[in-house]
């Protein structure tokens, strides 16, 4: 089961609880086995899935629950922060300072993809301004110096390694001292593959680690790896000390628990994920937001520092004036989708936004969606002016539907389509008029500073009724400990 697909199984579980007409203990408990039925399918190990349903049903006392309390929001509450605790294990992490050089040790299984991972985290930091280098101490695997030599001469980053020397301790060490020199400030050592019962290689990674102290220790897992994941993350976590996790592979079908059970053997937080085979396919990685995807909820924080990303500054104004007014046309539908394919992956742009069709994103369909966002390009590329422009969606009758799709070569029946799509946005954000949105930067000084007061005066009247007035959004605040959800916006411009 992809991460995708224990998100929706998780999901429809909790569905089905909210839709019951009383929430009593046979509903909790029916919800809380098909959960645990999703994680044990998706390789969670078999202990993390039950002190996680322990830890709920000890939260959920429904017989201590005074009346009045929303049981159905309590039991979805406690899921999304047992979900959250299982991939944060609540320690600091080491992070890199520009200007002060910092050593950082890669480990990780053979094929888990640990050489390009190293390359992605150099080039991630590269484009944030640091002086970053590779060193290749792997002597193990054939032709590992020339792929970190490859994919290092692609980003333009300065790399070391040897042909003749055998001795993986020795270039590391040269490796290190060398960039020092060079002022450097984030020096990156690539070690050997292995596998748990490889003593011996596990002996040359400790004695790579005395040698250049490394000030961060990150071990790579595949997120395909399963149920041996928790075992071979513990036996690492015993040899070196381990501070972080990245996990490899999370663009394909793999099950991906087995990979999330890592965070517990190393008791260390997962720091970014790669999701693809491309440079920029590499993303940091936030535990509630990331559990909020899991669950279809959406991170429109994440979304809106992608829009901010990808629009240019000078046409940010506008664009987030017509979203904060509630308004969302068929042209702004379009900019939108023109912004979602810079964005790259679309199953991670979706993965986002709360509400969207899983239509639009088809199993294993990430070209398959693409497409399909194109496709509805293309047909809006054959309307009017007036057609785009206008966000009233009776304008668009029989006649016009079958002109659109005459000059687009497409079907009555895809226009169709089309238009339910916008339909289901456009009722998703005219939810939005009145919201004040945040500027780039501002996001997480929200998420820090923002007081309760400040967030009410923020949402529109109608839509605070909504959420259940004032003391519904003080207790949601509790909850989430976040201003930040409560933000977002799409955005792109059509060129």
């Amino acid at each position: 089961m992809v991460l995708a697909q224990l998100g929706g199984s998780i999901t429809r579980a909790l569905q089905r609880m909210s839709n019951a007409t009383v929430i009593d203990e046979k509903v909790l408990n029916d919800c809380l086995n098909e959960i645990t039925r999703a994680l044990l399918q998706s390789d969670v190990q078999f202990k993390l899935v039950r002190d996680m349903q322990t830890s709920i049903k000890r939260i959920v006392n429904l017989e201590e629950l005074a009346a009045g309390h929303n049981k159905r929001k309590i039991i979805q509450q406690a899921v999304f922060n047992e979900l959250c605790k299982m991939l944060d294990p609540g320690k600091p992490l080491f992070t890199p300072k520009k200007g002060k050089t910092s050593v950082v040790m890669f480990v990780g299984l053979q094929g888990s993809g640990k050489t390009t991972t190293c390359t992605k985290y150099a080039y991630y930091h590269h484009k944030k301004g640091w002086k970053p280098a590779l060193v290749c101490a792997d002597t193990f695997r054939a032709g590992a110096f020339d792929q970190l030599k490859q994919n290092a001469t692609k980003v333009k980053i300065p790399f070391y390694g040897s042909y003749r020397e055998s001795d993986p301790v020795k270039i590391a060490v040269e490796g290190v001292e060398r960039f020092k020199k060079e002022n450097c400030d984030l020096i990156i050592v690539d070690t050997s593959g292995r596998h748990k019962q490889e003593e011996a290689l596990l002996e040359e990674m400790r004695q790579v680690s005395e040698a250049t102290k490394p000030d961060l220790i990150i071990f790579v897992m595949d997120s395909s790896i399963g149920q041996v994941a928790y075992d071979q993350a513990k036996a690492f976590r015993e040899s070196v000390a381990v501070g972080a996790v990245i996990i490899t592979k999370m663009d394909g079908h793999a099950k991906g628990g087995g990979a999330l059970s890592a965070v517990t053997a190393t008791k260390s937080p997962v720091i970014f994920l790669g999701t693809g085979e491309h440079m920029n396919e590499f993303e940091a990685f936030d535990v509630q937001p990331f559990v909020r995807r899991l669950l279809g909820m959406g991170d429109l924080s994440g979304f809106i520092e992608k829009i901010h990303e990808v629009v240019p500054m000078d046409q940010q104004p506008q664009l987030l004036q017509k979203l904060s007014e509630g308004k969302f046309t068929l042209r702004i539908m379009y900019e939108q989708f023109q912004s979602m394919l810079k964005m790259g992956s679309i199953g991670q742009v979706f993965s986002m936004l709360p509400g969207f069709s899983q239509e639009m994103m088809p199993k294993g369909g990430e070209k398959e969606g693409q497409a399909k966002i194109k496709r509805y390009m293309t047909m809006m590329d054959s309307m009017t002016d007036g057609e785009l422009d206008s966000s009233n969606p009776k304008l668009m009758n029989e006649s016009r539907m079958a002109r659109i799709a005459r000059g687009c070569g497409r079907s009555i029946k895809d226009v169709m389509d089309m238009m339910e799509e916008y339909k289901r946005l456009a009722k998703i954000w005219i939810n939005m008029k009145g919201l004040k949105i945040p500027k780039k930067g501002e996001m997480n000084a929200l998420s820090r500073n923002m007081k309760n007061c400040e967030v009410q005066e923020a949402i529109p009247p109608e839509m605070l009724k909504k959420i259940g007035g004032a003391g519904a959004l003080q207790n949601l605040m509790k909850q989430m400990g976040s201003a930040k959800d409560m933000m977002g916006v799409f955005g792109g411009r059509r060129k």
